[in-house]
């Protein structure tokens, strides 16, 4: 059973601080069959699925962003033992579908939904980042026979061949360091290998891509440079994933480190503002970054109208930063099971996951491109619903034509050796 080593979570603040998550967690229970209605390919061809099994089984199969620690913070009773079915209780990842699905390592983001930037706003985004840290490194510690904690290829790989699950952390939304310089080495001292410097809204940080308001700072702010600068003397990684377009080419500018998008998709496929243009894929592979495929369908493709009207005014009614009631909390959820009832979701397809896939091998090369679905943070796909279908995209690869020694730069190669550069410009930037 799933329970908190140190700190308690108020379970009154609980939706308000996650709510800019596509899939809250009060609403991961209310989530109804009929969104997952259309069903691909069966990837049962014998021939294709002997060679990507033993492919799959070959390769260290490494996700770089997964929103578990999200769905443990609202739900303390949740038993990551114990199979989930997806289909009614809204989770995406468990041990026992992780051993299904063959995963060898994940990324468990600590994830904050963008809050108050004041001083007790940012003091709260600190201690809940801390809990979410806590979360992390308990999912390690408490199952030693199933899992340990990593902060390098190295030790993931000396994890897989001893049997054992990696678990990696990063930080998502740099409002977890609100306009505190120093928490970044706090973050990486707990393991943080990478931060998503913004989500859904502007931060001190930067612009993102999807806030209404629109830019604030056109780009990145001069505290957002001395942030780059930092993670770069750290060694964490950049991720640009949710940043606006000119956040994104002020990263590329500025690092010294490569950058990535954990969790991103490719706009000339599907012209979202979340997703890359090929003229950053273009510079970020030429700065030796990666891509990684995000699988949340509304980067994917259109959605429903009336069910993104819906949403919308749900949120208008539920504010951001708003402290909400147990009452409140519990008329959301019916609110959002309702919207869920006559708007369901349409949801992208695996196929078209590998087709963002092919666009960027098509344009850049197989050694930019990796593995980044948001399970458990509205990610999951027709095909690859849960991390207990992660072969499935293995078979797909397969299918396309891929190669043995590509599908292994995909599924970690190309993340792992972002990693290790990050490391040695981190050595260079500390001589002396």
């Amino acid at each position: 059973m799933f329970s908190f080593r140190s700190r308690n979570t108020n379970n009154t603040t609980i939706d308000t601080f996650f709510m800019n998550k596509i899939v809250t967690p009060i609403t991961l229970g209310s989530i109804v069959l009929s969104t997952v209605a259309v069903f691909g390919q069966t990837y049962n061809d014998p021939q294709i699925k002997a060679k990507a099994d033993a492919i799959h089984a070959s390769a260290l199969t490494l996700d770089t962003h997964c929103d578990l620690p999200m769905l443990l913070h609202a739900r303390p009773d949740f038993d990551v033992t114990k199979e989930h079915n997806p289909r009614t209780t809204g989770s995406k990842v468990d041990f026992p579908r992780i051993k299904k699905g063959g995963m060898d390592a994940m990324f468990f983001a600590v994830y904050l939904g963008q809050g108050p930037r004041t001083p007790a706003g940012n003091a709260d985004a600190k201690r809940r980042a801390l809990e979410l840290f806590d979360i992390v490194h308990q999912i390690a510690d408490d199952h030693p026979d199933f899992a340990g904690f990593a902060t390098t290829p190295e030790e993931a790989m000396a994890l897989e061949k001893a049997g054992k699950f990696a678990v990696f952390t990063a930080v998502e939304n740099g409002w977890a360091i609100g306009n505190d310089l120093s928490l970044l080495k706090t973050y990486y001292d707990l393991g943080a290998r990478y931060m998503t410097l913004c989500h859904t809204s502007n931060n001190d940080i930067c612009d993102s891509s999807t806030d209404p308001k629109g830019p604030e700072h056109g780009g990145l702010s001069p505290f957002g440079v001395e942030v780059v600068k930092e993670m770069n003397r750290l060694g964490m990684i950049v991720d640009v994933s949710h940043t606006s377009d000119s956040t994104v080419w002020d990263c590329l500018e500025l690092s010294a480190a490569p950058i990535v998008a954990t969790h991103s998709s490719a706009r000339a496929l599907f012209n979202h503002p979340r997703n890359l243009t090929d003229d950053q894929i273009k510079a970020i592979a030429a700065k030796g970054g990666v891509v990684q495929m995000n699988m949340l369908s509304g980067y994917l493709k259109a959605g429903n109208a009336g069910r993104a009207k819906a949403l919308q005014a749900l949120r208008e009614k539920y504010p951001r930063g708003a402290e909400l009631s147990e009452a409140q909390q519990q008329a959301r959820a019916a609110e959002m099971q309702e919207i869920n009832k006559r708007f369901p979701e349409e949801l992208a397809t695996l196929q078209t996951v590998v087709d963002h896939i092919d666009h960027i091998v098509k344009l850049v090369g197989v050694d930019y491109v990796g593995i980044g679905p948001d399970l458990d943070g509205g990610g999951g796909v027709t095909g690859m619903f849960d991390v207990s279908e992660m072969g499935n995209i293995t078979y797909e690869l397969v299918k396309r034509g891929y190669s043995e020694e590509d599908i292994k730069k995909i599924w970690s190669g190309n993340f792992f050796r972002v990693m290790k550069e990050a490391q040695r410009v981190a050595a260079e930037l500390n001589k002396g």
